[in-house]
């Protein structure tokens, strides 16, 4: 998946590489990762707490684990 942060148009797209997420929090302090963590789980109809950021925590391109 690969990350915007600070897009002024939020939003989850499909593409050919995979989900962009654009998000309006700038990365500061993590704010762009919880960010993700909400929307995926909005997405995906799942509590936030079941979203997990596996790998990318500083890089646009990450890797999330949605449990069901």
């Amino acid at each position: 998946m690969r990350v915007k942060p600070g897009s002024r148009a939020p939003g989850i797209e499909t593409t050919s590489d995979g989900l962009l997420l654009r998000g309006r929090e700038r990365a500061i302090d993590g704010a762009a990762n919880a960010a993700c963590i909400r929307a995926l789980a909005a997405h995906y109809g799942v509590a936030p707490s079941r979203v997990t950021l596996l790998r990318g925590g500083t890089a646009r391109e990450k890797l999330f684990e949605i449990e069901r």
